[in-house]
């Protein structure tokens, strides 16, 4: 198991729990009791722990190494998923990965970001950064979905789309606004589920939705707390205090109105119980997917659209000729 910072009281106690389970397997003794004792012990801390946690302490649960990722729930929910790859333009982005999906019964077309379960594989998936080709392959997928009448469901994980000289030459900020105008229109529900990280237009280009959820331990900005920290104070030591001012856990977005709900992860972190986790995602969805299938095509677009155009906040001022001039 791996432990983050502020979960180090937990890593002791699981220390003793080990030590006591030896001792009793090497020497014949019935430890039961102590092994029961601990057990409460790690029970009443871990909701001790996770009852308060801070914005940082959910950016740095969002980024867990042992974290379920896009492929893992999509195994988990469907037993028959035919990937499909490239855009057709340039290649096959493997930060974004899609195609089609059988989830009890339902047919739909699955896409999303996915960042790699250790080294190499994290560097073969460029750490779920995007290029272009990404989002145009998304596209495609979405295209396709919407032809064959298709649901569509988007489970985001990324640290943002790639910053890279070559991505800006293949027009990635062209890629994500074309995304942004053909999501808004398309005649099929679309569902939006963030998974892990929510960074900025990388996450925002496969995140427009009929409905958006985080899941309880995700983060969705347009920054991340280290970036934000080093441009305001030019080091990324003040990061606990930019995830703070960012608002941006699964209750401030929810506050704000941004997003729809709040999927709830089982105590510990969705990597704590990843099938149980799975199998939450999965009712949730499905719930979630039978409303909007009753709904007229019209009326998903036209909710869609104000629904995303509706969001911030702005003020109108009349300009007079005087002004004008």
């Amino acid at each position: 198991m791996v432990f983050l910072e502020f979960e180090k009281p937990l890593e002791n106690l699981y220390q003793q729990l080990e030590k006591i389970r030896q001792v009793g397997e090497a020497g014949d003794i019935d430890v039961s009791d102590k092994v029961k004792e601990l057990e409460a012990k790690i029970k009443n801390q871990r909701k001790e722990i996770y009852s308060n946690l801070t914005g940082w302490q959910k950016v740095q649960l969002s980024r867990h190494p042992e974290r379920p990722y896009t492929l893992y729930y999509i195994n988990q929910m469907s037993k028959k998923f035919v990937e499909l790859h490239g855009d057709r333009y340039y290649g096959d982005d493997k930060a974004i990965v899609g195609g089609l999906a059988n989830i009890d019964g339902q047919n739909m077309v699955v896409i999303g970001h996915q960042k790699g379960v250790n080294t190499k594989m994290r560097q073969y998936r460029n750490f779920g950064m995007a290029n272009p080709e990404g989002y145009r392959k998304a596209l495609r997928l979405m295209k396709m979905a919407e032809r064959f009448n298709l649901p569509i469901l988007c489970l985001i994980d990324t640290p943002g789309a790639y910053p890279g000289l070559e991505a800006e030459e293949r027009g990635q900020a062209e890629a994500i606004a074309r995304n942004l105008f053909e999501m808004a229109q398309l005649r099929v529900p679309i569902l939006c589920y963030v998974i892990g990280e929510g960074a900025s237009g990388g996450a925002i280009g496969i995140g427009l939705g009929d409905r958006v959820f985080m899941l309880e331990n995700t983060w969705y900005s347009v920054i991340s707390p280290e970036s934000c920290s080093s441009i305001l104070w030019r080091s990324w030591d003040y990061k606990e205090q930019a995830a703070e001012a960012l608002k941006l856990t699964a209750e401030h977005m929810h506050s704000f109105g941004l997003i729809d709900g709040i999927v709830k992860e089982p105590l510990g972190g969705a990597h704590s119980a990843p099938i149980e986790m799975t199998k939450a995602l999965k009712r949730h969805l499905k719930k979630e997917l039978n409303e909007l299938l009753e709904m007229d095509p019209d009326d998903r677009i036209e909710a869609r659209i104000n629904k995303f155009g509706t969001m911030g906040v702005y003020d109108e001022k009349e300009v007079t000729v005087e002004e004008e001039k």
